[in-house]
């Protein structure tokens, strides 16, 4: 999208290329924003252009005066040349062209959808700060979606995600995992994405799972489970200090199945576990310490599920203690 004409001064391209993005951002079909994205990125001086044009804001007003019909003029005044109105009319305009695109544009553009995606690998945290004050601590083996256009609204497409939220009652934080939504209230929380199941945990203020449907109400201190879409929602209570406690390498379990235990213990130790098909729905109720181990803990923590761990070529297996080898 950037001109591709040669000018000698690198600061007028940029200045003129800003001005382009600024003007093909406003049409209805633009879809760039990726080519956009990379243009800021490229140089920081395109970052700059825009901060000055939108400095230049402040001056639309005073250039507008300037640019307005001239009152009459002494007959003694010295005349001003066509040439030299036609030079400075022209001058006005450009200035006033581009103030005025920085007005509209820049906020335009802020406010259009800017996803992006934060993955981790397996073994991996993350912690992200947004715009408004708010937090989330991603665990590993998971995949969460952002948008800079609207940095109250996350995705979690898989793993786990611990959300602090600055409350805003005007603007509620919404959170998306499959075709479920959390809105909070005020809230500490924790979510879990694994396939199609789904797990919420509260920890301060409140929660609302689908305010549109069955708008459940979660406060500190409550869970909510949901089995696969449309498997309804079961309700439990969980201590507050349990919620999100694989941060410090702790990881609650009540009532759980084997193959969600399972799935968190991969999340925070950085290895492929399986489970067995005959006991991947059996509940497990504990704690597991994970802080500090690697891959190899596998092996001593399976006794702790009732279960023996299996070297696979490409992880573990968790079988039944009884199992043949």
């Amino acid at each position: 999208m950037a001109r591709t004409d040669m000018m000698t001064d690198t600061g007028d391209h940029i200045r003129l290329e800003a001005i382009d993005w600024a003007i093909a951002t406003q049409h209805p079909d633009f879809s760039d924003w990726d080519g956009f994205a990379r243009w800021l990125e490229a140089d920081p001086r395109h970052t700059l252009a825009y901060d000055q044009a939108l400095a230049a804001a402040g001056s639309v007003a005073d250039l507008a005066a300037q640019a307005a019909p001239a009152m009459p003029r002494a007959a003694n005044d010295e005349e001003v040349g066509p040439r030299q109105k036609t030079v400075r009319r022209r001058w006005m305009i450009g200035a006033l062209a581009a103030s005025l695109l920085a007005v509209i544009a820049i906020p335009a553009w802020q406010m259009r959808p800017q996803p992006y995606t934060v993955t981790t690998a397996m073994g991996e945290t993350r912690s992200i700060d947004l715009p408004d004050g708010s937090m989330i601590v991603i665990n590993g083996g998971s995949r969460l979606g952002l948008d800079r256009g609207n940095p109250r609204f996350a995705r979690l497409e898989t793993g786990e995600a611990l959300f602090e939220v600055q409350h805003d009652a005007r603007d509620p934080f919404v959170v998306e995992a499959g075709d479920v939504r959390l809105v909070d209230a005020g809230t500490a929380f924790n979510v879990v994405r694994t396939g199609s199941d789904l797990d919420v945990a509260v920890s301060e203020g409140v929660v609302i799972v689908n305010p549109e449907r069955e708008n459940v109400r979660l406060p500190a201190g409550r869970r909510a489970v949901m089995a696969g879409a449309g498997g309804g929602i079961m309700l439990s209570d969980i201590a507050p200090d349990q919620v999100g406690s694989w941060r410090s390498g702790r990881l609650s379990f009540a009532g759980t199945s084997l193959a969600a235990v399972a799935a968190a213990l991969e999340r925070g130790l950085g290895t492929r576990i399986l489970v067995h098909p005959s006991i991947a729905a059996r509940p497990f109720s504990g704690v597991v310490q994970i802080s500090g181990r690697g891959a190899g803990a596998v092996a001593a923590i399976a006794p702790v599920l009732g279960t023996r761990a299996v070297r696979r070529a490409d992880g573990w297996e968790l079988v039944s203690d009884d199992a043949l080898p």
